[in-house]
C-alpha cells in the first residue's frame, strides 16, 4: 500500500461469511464469579452473531452486502434471516439446516463490561460446498470471523484472492496458534487487544499499545498482509510494513460493548469497499465501534452512516483527542500490506426500515467515556 491509500476490488460490493445468533442479554449489577448466582435487572433477545452482525453493520453504511452462512430450520432461523432482509442484506447465500439455529448468552454488568457463551449450533454446518463462486464474482472486500468451520474460512479467504477482492479476517473467537494458512490468506487481520494477545502470546512492550504493535508485528511475520489491533476505550493501531499509525478514540456514553467490534469491522469493510484510505476507514469504524456502546444489544447498537458521518466530523471540528503518537508507537502515515485494484464507489443499498439511531451520549451510559471495540 503507498501513500495511505488501501487499495480494494473492483466494486463497492462486500461478502461476509459467518455465524448467525440469537442473542440472549440479561443486565446484571455485577458479573458474577465462579459458581455464582446474581440477579439480572432486564432481558431481551436479539439477533446477533459476528458474521450476522459485521454484515448488518456495513450494509448500514450504504455498502452492497451479501451474508453467506447457515441457519436452523427453527424460528430463531427465520427470523435471523428475517433481520438480514430487512436490512436489504442479499440472503440468497444462507443455508437453511436441520436443528437449531446459533445461540449467544450475554450478561452486561451497569459498567458496561460483560462476557458471552456462543453455541454454534446451525453455524458448524456451513460447509465449504456453500461458497458458491456466483456469491464472490465482483466482490470488493470478503470478511470472516473464527465461528465458523475453519476449512470454510480458508476457502472463503481463497475465493477474495481468486476474484481480486481484499480479504477481512476478524480472528475470533481466538485460538492460538492460528493456522498459518488463514495468516498467510489474510490481506487484513483485525484481532481486538485480547485475541492480538492470545494469538501472539509473549509479546511485550514497555505499554498497552507497545504490546498490541508486537503482537500485531508478530501477525505480520506470520503471514498476515497488515493488522488493526483494536484497542477499546484507547482506539486501535494500524500495522503494516514498518509503520504502526494509532487511531484515537472517540468519547460517547458508553453503555455496552456488545457488537462494538463487529460494527468496527463492518464499517471497515464498507469503507474500505468504497475506496477510502486505510486511515480514513479506520477511522469511520472507529467512531462505528464507540457509538455501538451506547445502545443495548448487538444490531439494535450498530450505527447508521449518517450516525458515523456526524460523530466523525464533531472529532474533526475539535469536540474530541486529535491522533497523536503515544506509548512509542508511530505517527499516522501510510500501513503497509498488499494492494488491489481500485474499486468504483460503493452503491447504496437504500433506505433501511428501523428507528432512527440517537447518537453519542444517549441512554444510561456514562457520558464522556472513551469508548470502542472490545470483542
Amino acid at each position: 500500500m503507498g501513500g495511505g491509500a488501501w487499495e480494494t476490488g473492483r466494486s463497492g460490493r462486500v461478502v461476509v461469511v459467518g455465524s448467525l445468533n440469537l442473542d440472549h442479554t440479561v443486565m446484571v449489577e455485577r458479573l458474577p464469579g465462579r459458581g455464582e448466582t446474581v440477579s439480572g435487572s432486564a432481558y431481551s433477545t436479539a439477533a446477533g452473531g459476528k458474521g450476522l452482525n459485521q454484515a448488518v453493520a456495513a450494509a448500514r453504511q450504504g455498502a452492497s452486502v451479501a451474508m453467506v452462512g447457515a441457519v436452523g430450520d427453527d424460528p430463531a432461523g427465520s427470523l435471523l434471516a428475517g433481520v438480514l432482509a430487512d436490512e436489504a442484506v442479499d440472503v440468497r447465500p444462507l443455508r437453511r439446516v436441520a436443528g437449531p439455529s446459533g445461540t449467544a448468552m450475554v450478561t452486561v454488568d451497569r459498567q458496561g463490561d460483560n462476557t458471552i457463551v456462543v453455541a454454534a449450533g446451525a453455524n458448524a454446518a456451513l460447509r465449504v460446498a456453500d461458497l458458491v463462486p456466483e456469491v464472490f464474482a465482483g466482490a470488493a472486500v470478503v470478511v470472516c470471523q473464527l465461528e465458523v468451520p475453519t476449512d470454510v474460512v480458508g476457502a472463503a479467504l481463497e475465493a477474495a484472492r481468486r476474484v481480486g477482492a481484499l480479504g477481512i479476517l476478524n480472528p475470533a473467537p481466538a485460538s492460538s496458534p492460528l493456522p498459518v494458512e488463514l495468516l498467510s490468506l489474510a490481506d487484513l487481520v483485525v484481532p481486538n487487544e485480547g485475541e492480538a494477545a492470545a494469538l501472539a502470546p509473549g509479546s511485550t512492550g514497555t505499554g498497552p499499545l507497545d504490546r498490541a504493535g508486537a503482537a500485531g508485528r508478530r501477525l505480520l511475520e506470520g503471514g498476515a498482509g497488515a493488522v488493526i489491533v483494536t484497542l477499546g476505550s484507547r482506539g486501535a493501531l494500524i500495522i503494516g510494513g514498518d509503520r504502526v499509525t494509532p487511531v484515537a478514540p472517540f468519547r460517547v456514553g458508553a453503555l455496552d460493548p456488545t457488537a462494538a467490534g463487529d460494527a468496527f469491522v463492518g464499517t471497515l469493510a464498507a469503507a474500505l469497499a468504497a475506496g477510502e484510505p486505510m486511515l480514513a476507514a479506520a477511522r469511520r469504524a472507529a467512531a462505528a465501534g464507540a457509538l455501538a456502546t451506547t445502545r443495548v444489544g448487538a444490531v439494535p447498537s450498530l450505527p447508521d452512516r449518517t450516525a458515523v458521518d456526524r460523530l466523525v466530523a464533531d472529532e474533526r471540528a475539535g469536540a474530541g483527542p486529535a491522533e497523536r503518537p503515544t506509548d512509542g508507537v508511530e505517527g499516522p502515515g501510510a500501513a503497509g500490506g498488499r494492494s488491489r485494484p481500485a474499486p468504483a464507489a460503493a452503491p447504496s443499498s437504500g433506505p433501511r426500515r428501523r428507528p432512527p439511531y440517537s447518537g453519542p451520549g444517549s441512554g444510561r451510559g456514562r457520558h464522556g467515556r472513551p469508548a470502542g471495540p472490545r470483542g
